[in-house]
């Protein structure tokens, strides 16, 4: 009994391996003045808390190659690029950019980064006052018209 169940999540897990969700790889050529421009202490905000799902520059855990969790991870990087890619700013324009500001003054207190990703990434944590800095720089881009 336990023999074969053992060999049925085994074959499952097995099969599960053949499902990957592919990200886009990198450009090769990435202009350095694509990327967005910040205040050296939001940029290092920005770079520990939002990159990995936010640029190119994704450092992709072990477990991000396993399914199913690597059907997660890759969900939410593929999305996050699609979003917003730091890297790519320049190329966005005024209101797209206006729409991500927006975004981050809304989802900086609760959602981002995603509470999942935190389990496993404690330097990327924000406390309050990280919070708020983030969001008043993300506020004071906000243009009325837009």
């Amino acid at each position: 009994m336990w023999k074969t169940l053992l060999l049925w999540t085994g074959g499952a897990f097995l099969l599960l391996q053949a499902i990957q969700i592919d990200i886009p790889e990198p450009p090769k050529h990435i202009d350095p003045n694509d990327e967005i421009k910040a205040p050296k202490e939001i940029m290092a905000m920005l770079k520990t808390s939002c990159y990995d799902c936010h640029s190119y520059e994704t450092k992709m855990p072990w477990y991000g190659h396993i399914s199913p969790v690597s059907l997660e991870v890759k969900s939410h990087i593929k999305e996050g690029r699609e979003a917003v890619n730091f890297q790519e700013w320049e190329n966005y324009d005024e209101a797209k950019k206006q729409k991500v500001y927006k975004g981050i003054v809304k989802t900086i207190n609760f959602r981002m980064p995603m509470p999942m990703y935190l389990t496993m990434h404690e330097d990327a944590k924000l406390n309050r006052s990280q919070r708020d800095k983030i969001k008043s720089w993300a506020q004071s881009h906000i243009k009325e018209e837009f």
